[in-house]
């Protein structure tokens, strides 16, 4: 039997819609919003990789998560990455998520400095201690350089039962495996989520609880279709839309960070949103938005899924 967590299923990174002077957006981010919700999707994580954090002002991440906050008003649950390098700045935005009425946070370890791991111990336990909302991990060492342990992770939460999941953006099926294995076995209600795109249905086949994909930004029928099946125990066509899932991964290679192809995508769904970015990232050039408008044809065409 499968248990739901508090937090499970299919949670976007949604993108932030900014407009030519890098402010919020608001219309734009009220269309991907309402797309998302009327998607059918589990929940909404704003402020992630793919929401641009790591090129924002506080100010701007602040305004950003007031804004989600409001204005989904209760139809999902809303997470909000609060992550920073400096404990005292995450504690600070954490503190505003909760103040805001967020549903949970998303903290992401400190990158640049590789910590010790009491360091690193310390630095999610002061988070825990001062804010008091359900938190989840984010283990994405390609980025940070530092990889959350399941054994570490076990050693928080057997300290701090606010901390409720955790995102897996790892390459290795193995390390989500042993997450579920030693983290899960123990605490049943603990989230696991993949957050690359193609490890979803093997983290859901393995007991866990979910995928945050970028890809259900433009394409949230194929996320939700893999894990409605399953759920519903209709492995093969899990499987089948699965494969469809991963052919659009090629998307992400078309240009670093990944985030312009997400919102040219967006975009060509029809869904009226600026596909402006925060510098240093640009918009695509037209010989990359080809690229993503034929990928696009090729593996969407099948499933009768609209683009301009």
């Amino acid at each position: 039997m499968n248990i739901l967590t508090k937090f499970h299923g299919v949670i976007p990174p949604v993108s932030t819609i900014i407009d030519a002077n890098e402010c919020l957006d608001e219309k734009g981010m009220k269309n991907l919003i309402d797309f998302l919700i009327e998607s059918k999707v589990n929940g909404l994580f704003f402020l992630g990789s793919g929401g641009e954090f790591s090129q924002m002002s506080t100010s701007l991440r602040k305004k950003v998560a007031e804004f989600a906050v409001e204005y989904v008003n209760g139809r999902l649950p809303v997470l909000i990455g609060t992550g920073t390098p400096s404990t005292k700045e995450t504690i600070s935005l954490s503190m505003h998520a909760k103040e805001i009425g967020a549903d949970g946070i998303v903290v992401i370890n400190p990158y640049y400095w590789p910590l010790s791991e009491d360091n690193l111990f310390q630095h999610f336990a002061q988070i825990a201690e001062k804010v008091d909302i359900p938190t989840l991990l984010y283990n994405f060492p390609a980025l940070t350089g530092q990889d959350l342990s399941p054994e570490f992770v076990l050693k928080l939460v057997e300290s701090y039962p606010n901390i409720v999941g955790i995102k897996e953006t790892v390459d290795a099926v193995a390390h989500t495996r042993e997450m579920i294995l030693t983290v899960k076995a123990a605490h049943p209600d603990f989230a696991v989520f993949s957050g690359y795109d193609d490890h979803f249905l093997n983290t859901l086949s393995l007991g866990g609880d979910g995928s945050i994909p970028g890809t259900a930004n433009f394409a949230p029928e194929l996320s939700t279709s893999i894990y409605q099946s399953f759920m519903e125990k209709n492995y093969a066509h899990a499987i089948e839309t699965h494969r469809l899932l991963s052919s659009l991964l090629s998307l992400y290679q078309i240009d670093k960070p990944f985030v312009s192809v997400i919102k040219e995508a967006l975009s060509l769904r029809g869904v009226e949103i600026s596909t402006n970015m925060i510098a240093p990232a640009r918009r695509l050039n037209e010989e990359k938005k080809e690229q993503v408008k034929k990928i696009l044809n090729q593996v969407l065409d099948i499933e009768g899924i609209f683009y301009k």
